[in-house]
């Protein structure tokens, strides 16, 4: 047993590393947002749940475990380098125009096929082990399968924050994948080969190809066989991973561009998007002397932007510090226009976080970051946001930031996107103005009547100062500011009656964005975005509760199963539902308050875990004492979880008014892994209580081992999806969280009412 555990640990360590490694992968072929994020989880966690479910139907014809454990770790060392090279090349089975945009479907379509190999072996894996460590303990199958489940959480723990903080950040994805296969070959020669002799040997041959091959030469190969597939019809300069992503720069004939997960982030030269970023906002103001740029360091717009000769200092700031070092290297000129340049200074940060810790004010600060696909880009156009804007801004300061429009037609979906955006900034600020095109440049003021709306006034100050520019000139401000076209877009930006406010813990904005971003390919998906934004969340409390705990009640009215057994299965897909959910807020909460969450995914998910893993020690030494486990614990621990969205959110409005630095720091480093903690210790101290009721009776050999586990990765998948693309963005952080009280304590309820009836009816 003590040389069982490390091989055990390996099976969460694997599955956690594949599929940090894998979904970076995604989102840089699917210019992934939230939407995608959760199709590819979703995928991911249903083919798991899908291969540990039939893994474990197939035991009572499978062999010794050991052989059966030992090949699937070879396949998966052999699967996971391949799936790599699927994802990359599976942009090309859909698209033929270079830089195309693929759809939700194609993204779930792909995300389906080419995960499905990797996930169904890291299921079965799980009831391989379950299995194997019921036979090596003869312990009982409940036993056997709540320590597993301990031991995965513990693999995925070291996993997730090896993988994000060390190995993507200096390794490819090719070599992630060879040096886990490694990890995986080793345990099966172990597993395999008894005698020490022969398994030492193959310890050997193994390490030696490996070394003397497929690392120096094997990696590499395959790393740029896979990048030409996957960058086809473009010339790439270099990718390469960051703690916030994979940044790549590509080449055309006269252009250079930096994208950040396949997303374009700017491209050099492009003088017009450079001009019109800083100079709108600037001559706004009748005299800019210090300014705060957010985003868009390298596009040129600094060097723009230092050409007002009143500007005594530009602070510019970036999040990811990679940015400047492939600005070095790539985009040498506009590299060296930010460091010799006395009046810049460079920060690299995250823009809210700098707005809340710095003492500076600001007579301008210009947003130039991209539309909010992202709930991490959502966030820079909330109302908390603009009110931490504001604050930092002089009395007479402005503030302004740019989104994509349409020179003549605006389309329902973009219009009630922008009205949000509007009415946003309308609460905060009360002077508000745009200036209409195929981008709509929105500014704001502290005090009324700083803006102007004639082009006369700002071109009379872009004389005054002497700056010369090739688009914002004489002949191009008047057509962009006519009085009949800004009069229009006050009209299409007017609020209507059902016209939402975008906020942090409500991101209605970046729902109505994702609409937008999905319409492109398809126009019913507009109706489909827009039907699930209508449904009323009375009537959707009240489906969330009632639907499970009929789940739940249905199979023993069919005698499929005993109403034991099926309300055991239903507290496990809901407490995997759950946890999932607890952990998709938790994500985004601290995204919205911080916003560096990707630098702190690593820490945060490793501390979900090691709650997990913490919670199955407990359950096991619960179920190692004397006296059964009963259903009516089972159902405590459901209503326990029912409280824990509400209290996260009272955690999140806590934090919200957290100024000091060295308070945001220790609640950053501190509270929330702590939290996280506690997010992931319901689901691991239910888990062996629950295999325990579900598995009572039942032989190693004859049960299912994998089946409750696919229910809880069934429950997790559900969570995924709803989570972060349809619950948080319409309704909220507090009404979710009210969805999954009465999700629980509906459950809860059900099995409760079971073992009352098992205590009058004893069997």
């Amino acid at each position: 047993m003590p040389r069982l555990r490390p091989l055990l640990l390996l099976i969460g360590f694997t599955a956690t590393v594949a599929q940090i490694v894998l979904m970076r992968e995604l989102l840089v072929v699917f210019y992934g947002n939230e939407i995608s994020l959760g199709l590819f989880l979703a995928s991911w966690l249903f083919w798991t749940g899908t291969g540990s479910s039939l893994f474990g139907r197939g035991w009572k014809r499978a062999g010794d475990p050991r052989k059966v454990m030992s090949g699937l770790q070879v396949l998966v060392a052999l699967t996971l380098p391949l799936t790599i090279g699927a994802v990359r090349s599976a942009k090309g089975v859909f698209i033929s125009v270079p830089g195309e945009m693929l759809g939700p479907w194609p993204m779930l379509l792909t995300a389906l096929v080419v995960l499905g190999p990797i996930c169904v072996l890291s299921g079965g894996m799980f009831s391989a082990g379950s299995r194997l460590l019921a036979q090596e303990t003869e312990a009982a199958t409940a036993r056997a399968t709540g320590s597993l489940y301990l031991l995965e959480a513990i693999g995925s723990g070291v996993g997730g924050g090896l993988v994000s903080v060390v190995l993507v950040r200096h390794f490819t994805s090719v070599q992630v994948a060879l040096g886990v296969g490694l990890l995986n070959l080793l345990a099966a020669a172990s597993l395999l080969l008894r005698r020490p002799v022969r398994r030492w040997a193959a310890f050997g041959i193994v390490v030696v190809i490996f070394a003397a091959w497929l690392f120096p030469l094997g990696a590499p190969w395959m790393e740029r066989i896979s990048l030409e597939r996957l960058w086809r019809g473009f010339h790439l300069l270099t990718s390469q991973n960051s703690a916030y992503g994979n940044l790549a720069v590509v080449e055309t004939e006269a252009s250079r561009t930096l994208l950040e997960n396949g997303l374009a982030l700017f491209t050099v030269p492009d003088p017009q998007s450079a001009e019109e970023s800083v100079h709108f906002a600037l001559l706004q103001h009748p005299e800019p002397r210090r300014v705060l740029l957010i985003g868009g360091a390298l596009n040129g717009s600094v060097t723009e932007a230092l050409k007002h000769p009143s500007i005594k200092r530009i602070d510019v700031v970036e999040l990811d510090p990679k940015v400047f070092e492939l600005g070095r290297s790539f985009f040498g000129s506009q590299m060296s226009a930010l460091e010799h340049e006395p009046r810049v200074v460079l920060h690299i940060m995250d823009g809210r976080l700098f707005l809340k810790t710095t003492a500076n004010r600001y007579d301008v600060i210009i947003l130039n970051l991209p539309e909010p696909q992202t709930a991490q880009i959502n966030r820079f156009y909330t109302v908390e946001f603009f009110e931490e804007a504001a604050a930092k801004l002089q009395d007479r300061g402005m503030f302004s930031f740019q989104l994509p429009a349409s020179e003549n037609y605006i389309t329902p979906t973009r219009a009630s996107f922008l009205r949000s955006i509007d009415r946003s900034l309308r609460d905060v600020f009360p002077d508000v103005s745009t200036i209409p095109g195929d981008t709509v440049h929105f500014f704001a003021a502290k005090l009324q009547g700083t803006l102007s709306e004639r082009a006369d006034d700002l071109l009379e100050r872009l004389k005054a100062r002497q700056i010369e520019t090739q688009y914002v000139r004489e002949y191009y401000l008047p057509f962009r500011m006519a009085p009949d076209r800004m009069a229009e877009m006050q009209e299409q930006l007017r609020p209507a009656s059902d016209t939402a406010v975008n906020r942090d813990f409500v991101p209605i904005a970046y729902y109505f964005d994702v609409a937008l971003w999905s319409t492109q390919f398809n126009e019913r998906y507009r109706e489909i975005f827009a039907g699930l934004a209508r449904v009323r969340f009375g009537w959707l409390l009240v489906a969330v509760a009632v639907l499970p705990a009929l789940g739940m009640i249905v199979p023993r009215w069919t005698r499929h199963v005993g109403l034991a057994q099926s309300c055991v299965a239903g507290c496990t897909g809901a407490m995997g539902f759950t946890v999932m959910a607890l952990e998709v807020l938790l994500l985004l909460g601290f995204q919205a308050i911080y916003g560096f969450v990707y630098q702190q995914l690593a820490l945060l998910v490793a501390a979900v875990m090691m709650g997990m893993a913490l919670g199955s020690w407990l359950g096991l030494r619960r179920i190692g004492r004397e006296g059964p486990v009963r259903l009516g614990e089972l159902a405590g621990i459901q209503v326990a979880a029912a409280l824990s969205p509400l209290l996260l959110y009272g955690t999140f409005a806590a934090c919200t008014s957290i100024r000091h630095p060295s308070q945001l720091f220790l609640a950053a480093h501190v509270l929330f892994p702590l939290i996280a903690v506690l997010c992931g210790l319901p689901g691991g101290y239910q888990f062996p209580l629950a295999s325990r009721l579900y598995f009572e009776g039942q032989t190693g050999r004859l049960a299912n081992a994998g089946v409750l586990y696919a229910v809880d990765l069934f429950g997790a998948c559900l969570g995924a999806v709803l989570l972060s693309a349809y619950f948080v963005p319409v309704f909220g952080f507090l009404k979710t969280g009210t969805l999954l009280l009465a999700l629980n304590v509906a459950v809860g309820l059900v099995a409760i009412t079971a073992a009352l009836r098992e205590k009058w009816h004893p069997a």
